[in-house]
C-alpha cells in the first residue's frame, strides 16, 4: 500500500504539457538558421529535460557564439506558441485535480522559463490549481538536474522533500528529484521506462493510474 505523500511535485513538459514535439520543432528550426540542421527528434535527443542556459554551451560548441539575447528570444517564441495552444498530456490535468481534491498539496517545477511556464499553466487550465506554487528554473540558483527546484517546491508546499513525490519524464528531472530526497515516479512518455528506472524512478505509463500510485485510489 502506497503511503500518501504530503505533496506531489509535477514537472511540466512531457508530464502535464505534451509540448515536447512543439518545442523540439521550434528549437530545430532556429538551430537550422544558425547552421546546425536538426530534425525535431534529434533536438529532443540532444536537449530533453535541459533548461535553456544549459542548452546554450552545447549549441555554441557546435555553431559558435550565439547572437545576443538568443535564449530570451527563444523563450519568448515558445511562450507565444504555448499561449496559442498547449497540448495536454492525456489525463494529466485530471490527475492533478484529483490529487489536490484529496487534500494533498501540489506544485509544478519546470526547466521552462518563467513566461513560457506561465503560458502553459494558463492554457492547460491549471494556473489556479497550482497558484503560487509554480517554479521555473529562473526561480532557483541551479536548474535540473540540480535539486534546487524540487527543494523549493517542497518548501512552498510546507513539506520535507522526503515526504514528497516527484512526477518526472526525463533523466535530468529524475536526477533532480532523487538528489532532492524525494520519491520519484517516472512517467514513461518521452523516455523509456527502463532508462527512468535506471536513474532511480519508479516508472508508470498511464496518468489515470497516478492517484492509485500515490495511495489516493
Amino acid at each position: 500500500m502506497a503511503v500518501t505523500p504530503r505533496a506531489v511535485l509535477f514537472d511540466c513538459d512531457g508530464v502535464l504539457a505534451d509540448s515536447e514535439a512543439v518545442v523540439n520543432a521550434i528549437v530545430a528550426d532556429q538551430l537550422g538558421l544558425l547552421g546546425w540542421p536538426l530534425t525535431a527528434a534529434q533536438s529532443r535527443d540532444a536537449f530533453l529535460g535541459l533548461a535553456l542556459p544549459d542548452m546554450v554551451p552545447r549549441i555554441e560548441a557546435r555553431v559558435g557564439p550565439l547572437p545576443h539575447g538568443w535564449a530570451q528570444e527563444m523563450s519568448a517564441l515558445i511562450a507565444h506558441e504555448m499561449t496559442a495552444r498547449t497540448p495536454a498530456v492525456p489525463g494529466a490535468a485530471e490527475a492533478v485535480r484529483a490529487v489536490a481534491a484529496a487534500g494533498v498539496a501540489v506544485a509544478v517545477a519546470s526547466n521552462s522559463a518563467r513566461a513560457e511556464l506561465a503560458a502553459k499553466m494558463r492554457s492547460l487550465g491549471l494556473a489556479t490549481v497550482f497558484a503560487d506554487r509554480i517554479f521555473s528554473y529562473e526561480d532557483v540558483a541551479r536548474p535540473k538536474p540540480w535539486p534546487d527546484i524540487y527543494r523549493a517546491a517542497a518548501a512552498a508546499c510546507g513539506a520535507a522533500p522526503r515526504d514528497c513525490v516527484v512526477i518526472e519524464d526525463s533523466v535530468p528531472g529524475v536526477r533532480a528529484g532523487i538528489a532532492a530526497g524525494c520519491r520519484v515516479l517516472g512517467f514513461a512518455h518521452e523516455t523509456p521506462a527502463g532508462v527512468l528506472a535506471a536513474h532511480g524512478a519508479e516508472p508508470f505509463g498511464d496518468m489515470a493510474a497516478l492517484p492509485g500510485l500515490l495511495g489516493l485510489g
